[in-house]
């Protein structure tokens, strides 16, 4: 690829690209594990002893209790990375706790729920808590105008990364005489096995491409600020959000809309089998949105060079109110499809530029403490959106108005989204930048 062609995808310098391949790395574990192969697996074969509601219930349980300790977890080791520069260091300990988590996933076998739930629970704990650390090298690769680009391509190539292995791992489960494998159970867990090895073969480059970041402290961290530091760096960023409310106020907007978002993605294949459509179009339609995840995400980043950020956001929630509204009147195999198109279009690009706005405002020097407050926003939209979702079809006694219902989401964010200044954010945090004191 020429020069050129890398500088418009926002992939002109070795880091860079070694910063978006990461993604590349671990979208594997988000398709494979979480989305397709293993719920499958999971409730076919490693909990095929318990009545199905109770399964779903138990899965549920062990996906809020990984999403929970994240949240905890990741603000204390954020403030913690960004002082003692650990930033990469934490990001490989988190990696590795995801990559034998998820390679372990092989021993599940019939009837082993307690243990596929165990290992799926530190599995999410280390992919959640490394993308916290992933993002923060972001402000510290990419100059402020490049963000947006790096971003976005990070993403599209996530889609790529992620698609291609599933699309594999789907023709081991679907064909598995075609490999040699002796049923599609030994290919389920192959599969996994793969994940791990994907995730880890394609983060090298992240490791030895991507420098550290400077650390705050001007000395080495004694044992007692290592512990201390922390603690104290969380409560005076608690004290100084006002200072920061663009990028608060962003985080609120983000947490509304990603709402919609997230129920959209972890709802979308219960609700389509629900109506009757068959589980081999759900997985196509997974596939669809990841290869069009590719171009469209990449084509977010040109267009928020051209029109901004904030612009291009609201256009991809504009779609996402289509797409809720087409849902409440699906009916066959083919509307699910174009719904599938829909999103492929348009969810990679606005996560994308949701994070590279955000990295904008906030500190570089406290970028990891700022993005763990991002992905504990992330994480109670997770929780709360399929919550909600769920509490329509209480109060509805119907999926269709659920489905609708997800359109309150995508309006409020964009109202909450209109008042966040962009540019005065950066200028905050520029700001505390140059006053940052070295201890």
């Amino acid at each position: 690829m020429r020069r050129g062609q890398l500088d418009r995808l926002g992939l002109s310098r070795p880091e860079l690209r070694a910063w978006a391949l990461y993604d590349w790395a671990n979208s594997a574990f988000m398709t494979t594990i979480v989305a397709a192969v293993f719920p499958i697996y999971y409730g076919a074969v490693a909990a095929r002893d318990l009545p199905s509601a109770e399964a779903t219930f138990r899965f549920g349980i062990a996906t809020t209790i990984a999403l929970a300790v994240v949240a905890v977890l990741s603000p204390v080791l954020g403030a913690l990375a960004d002082h003692a520069g650990l930033k990469k260091r934490f990001l490989l300990l988190f990696q590795a706790v995801g990559v034998v988590g998820t390679a372990l996933l092989w021993f599940v076998g019939p009837g082993d729920w307690a243990l596929a739930l165990g290992l799926f629970v530190v599995a999410n704990i280390g992919i959640s808590a490394a993308f916290t650390f992933y993002d923060s090298l972001l402000p510290h690769i990419a100059t402020p105008d490049e963000l947006d680009r790096v971003s976005t391509a990070g993403y599209a190539l996530g889609y790529l990364g992620g698609g291609l292995l599933l699309v594999v791992n789907m023709l081991w489960i679907a064909r598995p005489h075609w490999f040699g494998l002796p049923d599609a159970g030994v290919a389920s867990r192959l599969s996994f096995v793969s994940v791990a090895i994907w995730w880890a073969l394609f983060s090298i480059p992240l490791f030895r491409r991507v420098r550290e970041p400077p650390a705050e402290a001007a000395t080495r961290p004694t044992a007692a600020q290592l512990v201390r530091v922390p603690f104290a760096r969380l409560g005076r960023t608690l004290r100084e959000l006002a200072r920061f409310r663009q990028a608060l106020l962003m985080l609120l907007a983000f947490l509304v809309y990603n709402d919609g978002i997230a129920t959209i993605i972890r709802m979308a294949s219960l609700y389509g089998s629900e109506i009757g459509i068959a589980r081999e179009h759900l997985l196509l339609a997974l596939v669809i949105v990841q290869f069009v995840g590719v171009p469209c995400a990449f084509l977010f980043g040109r267009a928020a060079s051209r029109i901004g950020p904030k612009r291009a956001i609201f256009a991809a929630l504009g779609v996402y109110v289509v797409i809720s509204v087409l849902g409440y009147f699906m009916e066959t195999a083919r509307d699910f499809y174009v719904l599938a198109l829909l999103v492929g279009m348009v969810q990679g690009g606005s996560q994308a530029l949701s994070r590279s706005v955000f990295a904008s405002m906030v500190p570089r020097d406290r970028s990891s403490e700022f993005f763990a407050f991002f992905g504990v926003f992330e994480k109670f939209a997770s929780i709360l959106g399929p919550l909600l979702f769920a509490a329509a079809i209480g109060a509805t006694g119907s999926s269709r108005a659920a489905i609708l219902s997800i359109v309150a989401f995508f309006v409020v964010g964009a109202v909450l989204l209109a008042f966040v200044d962009i540019e005065a954010g950066r200028r905050a945090a520029r700001a505390a930048e140059a006053e940052a004191p070295r201890t």
